[in-house]
């Protein structure tokens, strides 16, 4: 996604992870935890989220912070790392959002993508999220 708006606003953006309700349509609400304030290697947040009629929550761990081009944590137990890259161009900055699966699955997650409780194709949901997510954040970052 290509965004009017330097590299370090967008960063600045999605970093504040007290933000990702503005941006994402899964996670409606996160917070630092663990004495946590701000993005850092090893800080960890909570985050709270919805699809259809589940509800859950989750912890993650920051690893990896380079200001303003990546940052990236881990979800404990889903066996994902989620991550932003951030790139300048001569408009702004190119953002991409990825998802890397780095380990097996918790239980309750492998019991909820078998019983659909996710949705049939939960994969693709999760690839319309990222779009979705990135149009906010294009949306916000270019807003005066």
């Amino acid at each position: 996604m290509d965004i009017e708006a330097p590299p370090a606003h967008v960063f600045g953006l999605v970093s504040d992870v007290t933000n990702m309700g503005r941006w994402s349509p899964e996670c409606h609400r996160c917070k630092w935890v663990g004495g946590a304030s701000g993005p850092a290697v090893g800080a960890k947040f909570k985050g709270w989220n919805k699809r259809g009629l589940m509800r859950w929550s989750t912890v993650s761990t920051v690893v990896a912070v380079e200001e303003p081009s990546h940052l990236a944590w881990e979800v404990d137990g889903s066996g994902m790392r989620w991550g932003y890259r951030f790139y300048r161009t001569p408009s702004g900055t190119r953002v991409t959002e990825y998802r890397d699966e780095i380990g097996p699955k918790s239980l309750k997650a492998r019991i909820g993508y078998k019983l659909g409780l996710l949705g049939r194709d939960p994969d693709a949901i999760v690839r319309a999220g990222m779009q979705e997510t990135l149009n906010r954040l294009k949306a916000g970052a270019e807003t005066p």
